[in-house]
């Protein structure tokens, strides 16, 4: 497994920005509203001659009776002890603080390496003025600048070489990954912490608690999988904040991130046009995807009700006729378990290659008992089919006319591989390609 390195301290000295800039892309939101990273942040850094995963977190508040703020402060303590090495960073525009010298107290007895940064030091004058962190009594004090990349080469230096050694690739490098998506209030942190079986995110009734996308890696049955926790996506017309456009984003991301996506939808609301168009970007992304519906416990049920919902789902994602769906409550862990049971089933779809020779038997067989239309007056000829990829699978047939294949044929052609080869819980995809090599993909 990689090292980890995590970022902590005071809310708005810049953790995300140095996040960002050693990860060496735009991952964590960057704002100047104090408090904007809520939870931690995990991202993988490959970008030097040791990798490592670096987590970003939200502000440290050593005292305070806000309670989202209390929780903050949780997170931070759960980063710290999770990490190898950590990076205490401060505002050298603010100058030490008592609240800095509370949180270094509290370092000193983690027993880790602890490297102390005073950021948004941008120039010489700055720079000199740094002495008085001096006075946590600490020997090496790093002047840098995240926003404009002062002295991160000499903190790199020194932090590389304070890493344990590890092997590179890990376990988690082949991680299933896992991404929890829908509308904000839905219960996907809860869902996360259920799932885990801590704390491991906010979980606030308020909507929009999640605003980045946080990644954990966990095992289960003796396999590993990260899981990402993305922000609730939310309308449109609701994103007029700075800051909720970033949680879209990211939440867009997560989805192009994982393997699995968990579209989670409240019970007690039903299907919304939210939930449809927040399904259909895992469905253009080709994401295996799985419907739990939370919030199960909620509802007034008899015999009809679970038949019912099904019956809803499926009438309005008819594009999503293949993901598999499951009733839970997160509050109370019922049928918690199914979840990671139907992540796995449709992993392995996911994942799963067939037979050259076993593709052309089904595919010659599907053929002869349906025939393709004709187009423009000619008959449209198949030579032979091959898969060329997976996640999801994707499958190359060769004909004369790759234009001239009409959509409901190559969903013929989609239902008669499920069929033949257990492709029910996975998205399929098909490219029609002429043997000069010009083609057509569904």
């Amino acid at each position: 497994m990689r090292p980890i390195v995590a970022i902590v301290g005071r809310p708005n000295v810049g953790k995300s920005t140095l996040f960002n800039r050693l990860i060496g892309r735009r991952k964590a939101m960057v704002d100047d509203m104090p408090g904007v990273t809520r939870d931690r942040n995990y991202g993988n850094v490959d970008r030097f001659e040791v990798p490592f995963i670096l987590v970003d977190t939200g502000g440290f508040e050593p005292e305070t009776s806000d309670r989202l703020l209390q929780q903050m402060r949780e997170q931070s303590r759960l980063a710290m002890a999770e990490a190898d090495v950590i990076l205490f960073v401060m505002d050298g525009r603010d100058g030490l603080t008592p609240a800095d010298t509370e949180v270094s107290e509290m370092l000193r007895r983690a027993d880790k390496p602890v490297f102390y940064l005073v950021n948004k030091v941008d120039g010489d004058r700055q720079e000199a003025e740094i002495g008085d962190f001096f006075a946590l009594g600490v020997d090496t004090v790093f002047p840098v600048s995240a926003e404009h990349n002062r002295g991160i080469g000499d903190l790199m230096e020194a932090l590389l070489a304070a890493l344990p050694q590890r092997g590179a690739s890990g376990a988690n490098d082949e991680a299933t990954k896992i991404a929890v998506v829908g509308r904000p209030n839905v219960g996907k942190s809860s869902l996360v912490n259920r799932l885990l079986g801590y704390e491991r995110v906010v979980a606030n009734p308020t909507p929009g608690t999640t605003r980045d996308s946080v990644d954990t890696y966990f095992s289960c049955n003796k396999k590993q999988y990260m899981l990402i926790d993305t922000a609730g996506i939310r309308r449109k017309g609701k994103t007029t904040e700075k800051i909720e456009k970033y949680s879209v984003m990211d939440a867009l991301r997560g989805i192009e991130r994982a393997d699995v996506v968990l579209i989670v939808i409240d019970a007690a609301q039903g299907v919304t046009e939210q939930d449809e168009k927040i399904a259909g970007y895992a469905y253009e992304a080709g994401r295996a995807c799985i419907f739990v519906v939370n919030k199960w416990d909620a509802l007034h049920k008899d015999n009809s009700t679970i038949g019912n919902f099904v019956d809803s789902i499926r009438t309005e994602f008819k594009y999503l006729p293949f993901a598999p769906i499951v009733f839970v409550s997160a509050l109370t862990g019922q049928r918690i378990d199914r979840i990671m049971t139907e992540v796995d089933n449709v992993m392995s779809q996911y994942t799963k290659r067939v037979t050259t020779s076993e593709l052309n038997r089904v595919f010659s067989e599907a053929v002869e008992n349906h025939h393709a239309p004709l187009f423009q007056g000619r008959r449209v000829k198949f030579y032979y089919a091959t898969q060329v990829g997976t996640k999801p699978p994707v499958f190359v047939i060769f004909t004369n006319r790759p234009e001239g294949i009409h959509f409901s044929y190559e969903r013929y052609l989609v239902n008669r591989f499920r069929d033949a080869f257990g492709f029910t819980g996975t998205p399929l995809s098909l490219i029609f390609r002429g043997r000069e090599g010009n083609g057509k993909r569904h």
